[in-house]
């Protein structure tokens, strides 16, 4: 589904990723933990077709993400991925079904399925409401339900708790394991919480020499 083929990558001389490799499969929720500086984030940014290595090769379902140019790249990014960040980014004034549906009106597909998504994540009756008027939880509710809305193939989540309660944090990322066994799409969690990893299916450590300690949950 996703393949990592010997990904490297440096900042200023300093390899950050080094020949990295791994696979990862539909229906799979993977969390990736390590000590920061080793490359969690430039990892997900390399998948999302963001920043590019400097050598190897990103696939997804066969494609291969790393030989489109841009406007290729942020094609796919729309149509195959979804997107949970740990800072929400919610559009504040966009109500919460404009801001689910933005991918359905992206992609050019029906947009009721917004509505439907807000009730899957306990937001039913509150598409008009502004993100204003909504607690951090709430809010992260709905990048979820818009990370989901448009059934990508790929959900790639960074650090998607961190801002949360713990309670909240579990009702989160129960959710967002249910939506995607429902849909059987691959999310790949970058994570510093080992709450948060429990509720992968995988935990991998990203070391500063690549993928170790590969465990099912």
């Amino acid at each position: 589904m996703l393949e990592l083929r010997d990904l490297r990558k440096s900042y200023g001389g300093r390899d950050v990723l080094r020949g990295l490799s791994h696979t990862f499969r539909a229906g799979e929720f993977v969390a990736i933990m390590g000590e920061s500086g080793v490359g969690k984030s430039t990892l997900l940014n390399l998948i999302a077709g963001l920043d590019r290595p400097d050598s190897g090769e990103i696939v997804l379902d066969g494609q291969s993400i790393t030989a489109l140019d841009d406007r290729a790249a942020t094609r796919l990014r729309r149509a195959r991925m979804g997107f949970v960040f740990q800072a929400f980014h919610v559009l504040p004034h966009l109500t919460l079904e404009q801001n689910v549906a933005l991918p359905l009106l992206l992609n050019r597909m029906p947009t009721q399925r917004a509505a439907e998504m807000l009730d899957a994540v306990g937001l039913g009756g509150r598409g008009g409401d502004f993100p204003s008027q909504l607690s951090g939880g709430e809010l992260q509710r709905v990048a979820i339900a818009r990370a989901l809305v448009h059934r990508p193939a790929l959900v790639l989540a960074d650090e998607p708790t961190g801002n949360l309660d713990p309670e909240t944090a579990e009702s989160i990322l129960t959710l967002l394991r249910n939506e995607l066994k429902a849909s059987h799409a691959c999310a790949v969690m970058v994570t510093h919480s080992h709450a948060a990893a429990e509720k992968a299916d995988q935990t991998i450590v990203l070391t500063r020499t690549g993928l170790a300690n590969a465990c099912v949950a």
